[in-house]
């Protein structure tokens, strides 16, 4: 992968001064003139390992231009009858109505809005690996958006219980983009490509799930038996998971 893609995605996973999954923006003019999409290096990444963007991103897409007509009808209506004019969408809820609208999601992968069309700054991802440790799990990511976004990053955490060294029992992800390396230029295809990511390669060297990531380190085996249970619904140690096959 060379400096024409824009992005340098790697995987450091040797070496005590190597902690965390890293992101490097290191030409910003291509960056600027694709639209703020998602990182080359993520999404290729993790392409491998996911079929190409299917039906949500449309659905998607469909679904923004529909809550935009009925926003700007309730709008007009309420103007034409003399009441106070409608709160106009903070710059944060204009950006991300640009993000939903352009997302490029795999069909292993799909967003839902469970507080319905006047909440679009509340949503889940639902993500399905499909090679890797974690193939045949459902695990679903909730995503906050604060008013002051892009300038500060989504609050993210996974509702399903999972068995990663990641992601701790709370739901708490470790993910540099969503933490120190955040940056306005960075969307909600960037998180999620990001997380898909972290099922396909989960990292010993960053965790938050401590005894996971030193299973993973060192019995790689015992660690894909500890998933598996875990992903079916069982005890790993003394903490149980429910089901999420």
């Amino acid at each position: 992968m060379g400096i024409e893609t824009g992005w340098l995605f790697s995987i450091l996973s040797h070496g005590a001064a190597f902690s965390r999954f890293l992101l490097v923006p290191f030409a910003f003019p291509k960056l600027v003139r694709d639209s703020l999409r998602a990182g080359d290096g993520i999404r290729r990444r993790a392409e491998q390992a996911a079929a190409p963007a299917g039906d949500s991103s449309s659905n998607c897409r469909t679904m923004i231009k529909l809550f935009k007509i009925k926003d700007q009808k309730r709008e007009d209506a309420a103007n034409s009858s003399g009441k106070a004019p409608i709160k106009k969408q903070s710059a944060g809820e204009l950006r991300l109505h640009k993000d939903i609208s352009e997302l490029n999601l795999p069909k292993s992968t799909d967003i839902t809005f469970p507080n319905g069309k006047d909440d679009l700054m509340n949503f889940e991802i639902s993500i399905r690996p499909d090679e890797g440790y974690y193939q045949g799990g459902t695990f679903i990511f909730t995503f906050q958006v604060s008013p002051s976004y892009p300038h500060e990053p989504p609050k993210v955490k996974c509702k399903t219980k999972v068995y990663h060294p990641n992601i701790d029992l709370e739901g708490n992800v470790c993910l540099n983009i969503l933490r120190e390396d955040w940056k306005p230029v960075l969307n909600i295809n960037t998180i999620v490509y990001g997380l898909i990511l972290l099922f396909m390669q989960p990292n010993d060297e960053d965790p938050l799930n401590h005894e996971a990531a030193v299973v993973l380190r060192d019995n790689p085996k015992l660690f894909e038996t500890n998933v598996k249970r875990a992903m079916t619904g069982g005890y790993v140690g003394q903490v149980y998971f429910p089901r999420c096959t």
